[in-house]
């Protein structure tokens, strides 16, 4: 997942050095589209151009460095990438809609091919699809290069979700501007931190979007409406409810490693036991690694591959050949998961990518999710979320305290359900309840208008990904009820022009 990245390998070293040392004392599961780091990745395709498909036609918007200030650096600006695809679009005159994509923590272009469901849908509705990227990410780097934008305390402070969306508003009404649009509709849509953003965008923008599609957006997360132990109990039930054996063999693993790294050779026993890369030197780096696995086989565990049950399997079938060596268990599940492999890198979870380091700082800014293994149910060992830690470990690694309350003070809170339910319309919040991040995710229905869909097998961001032959019958449906309701949205947007003219 390594970014082309502008900045001096002694920068790299040194921030390389403090991030890995920080990062695993807030080991929060990161978010996204999809996951990359495993075998079972379906293949994907995208161009070396810098286009990534036939259909697309990539275009850069002089973006404002600061929408919220007047003083003389904020009119600062750098170029803001987006993607157009027209292919379907019904044009201007006809009012056909505009469908956007809000980039979300990587290279959008990264994420075309994979959420297929703007472009799978966009025929039916004769609309025009953007993909617009979020600033810091990919292409759209302020300050001139990636070093320069992360250097200090001062250029990372215009990276934040407000920014982004005042961005995402700019750009949209630019394109609507230059095609003489006026009278087409916006929806947009998120996944994971994108659909937090897809939702918040209609909030804070409801004249320039008339609906958002929110999928997989933990957003309760920040209004303490959500269990801090939700997240791991959804991934131990994931894991019970695929096989009862595999999950003990889990449970049990944890003291197993601790008893083997007291030994005096205990690291190195590890080491070879784990085939790691470099030696362990200590023994929480292989433990956060497992935790790694086991939180992304759960988090996108896709039906047409189903990492789960790959990963139990080979843990049960090793069983049956050692049933007293838990640790060679668990290392044929870790084979099965990242495949087999000459080595295993600890740090693959961590490493500093331009999405890893950017996403740490916006968790270390305003994105504090409070998640931790709090349930004593939890096949994982206890390891509560520490506040006064996690603000101490962020402020070591980028100089700022970490401001927890402000996403409910800026888009609604701490009754954010009530909030909805009052000055909220026109957005879907979908998840599939097998998701573990589906803990902080709106399940019910708050409003005629602010709809929750959900499916029990579903994993993360599931239904915006591109359609398949071999989808279940409930994710169909799941899509075709999404449709449905935005058809609903435009037709009844086109009513009003009409009453108003």
């Amino acid at each position: 997942m390594m970014r082309t990245l502008v900045y001096s390998y002694q920068w790299f070293s040194l921030f390389f050095l403090i991030f890995s040392l920080c990062v695993s004392a807030f080991n929060i599961p990161r978010l996204g589209i999809m996951q990359r780091t495993h075998q079972h990745e379906p293949a994907r395709t995208v161009s070396s151009s810098d286009s990534p498909g036939d259909d697309l036609k990539t275009y850069y918007y002089t973006q404002r460095l600061d929408h919220f200030n007047y003083l003389p650096e904020s009119y600062a600006t750098f170029h803001q990438r987006y993607f157009v695809n027209s292919k379907y679009w019904g044009g201007a005159k006809s009012g056909a809609p505009i469908f956007a994509y809000l980039g979300a923590e990587a290279p959008v272009d990264e994420d075309i091919d994979v959420v297929g469901f703007l472009k799978d849908n966009a025929p039916n509705f004769n609309a025009l699809i953007v993909y617009i990227e979020h600033r810091y990410y990919g292409k759209s780097i302020p300050f001139g290069s990636w070093k320069e934008a992360m250097r200090n305390a001062t250029t990372r402070g215009y990276f934040n979700s407000a920014q982004a969306i005042a961005d995402y508003a700019a750009v949209i009404l630019h394109l609507k501007t230059s095609l003489s649009a006026q009278n087409s509709p916006v929806i947009v849509f998120g996944g994971s931190y994108g659909g937090m953003l897809a939702s918040w965008f209609r909030l804070k923008y409801p004249h320039v979007a008339l609906g958002a599609l929110a999928s997989s957006a933990p957003i309760l997360y920040f209004s303490g409406a959500a269990p801090r132990a939700g997240y791991y109990y959804i991934v131990t039930k994931d894991f019970q409810e695929t096989s009862m054996s595999c999950y003990q063999t889990i449970r049990r693993s944890w003291s197993e490693i601790d008893r083997v790294a007291k030994k005096p050779d205990g690291l190195s026993i590890l080491s070879t036991t784990f085939r790691t890369c470099k030696k362990l030197s200590h023994s929480s780096e292989l433990k956060d690694y497992l935790d790694s696995i086991y939180a992304s086989a759960a988090q996108y565990n896709n039906p047409s591959y189903y990492p789960i049950k790959a990963t139990c399997e080979a843990i049960d079938e090793a069983a049956k050949k050692t049933s007293n060596n838990i640790l060679g268990q668990i290392f044929e599940g870790v084979v099965a998961f990242m495949g087999n492999k000459s080595c295993y890198d600890m740090n693959k979870f961590n490493n500093p990518s331009q999405t890893n380091i950017g996403w740490s700082w916006q968790t270390c800014s305003e994105m504090v999710m409070p998640i931790g293994h709090d349930k004593s149910d939890s096949m994982f060992p206890p390891e509560p979320f520490n506040m006064k830690n996690f603000v101490k470990d962020c402020k070591s690694l980028y100089g700022v305290l970490p401001q927890p309350h402000w996403v409910t003070t800026y888009y609604g809170g701490p009754d954010f359900k009530l909030n909805l339910r009052r000055f909220a319309s026109n957005i879907i919040f979908s998840n599939g309840l097998g998701d573990p991040y589906s803990s902080g995710g709106v399940l019910e229905s708050i409003s005629d208008s602010v709809l929750a869909i959900s499916t029990v097998n579903g994993s993360h961001c599931l239904d915006i990904l591109g359609a398949s032959p071999s989808d279940p019958q409930w994710l169909i449906m799941q899509r075709e009820t999404e449709v449905k309701i935005i058809k609903g949205w435009i037709a009844m947007y086109q009513a009003d022009l009409l009453s108003i003219k």
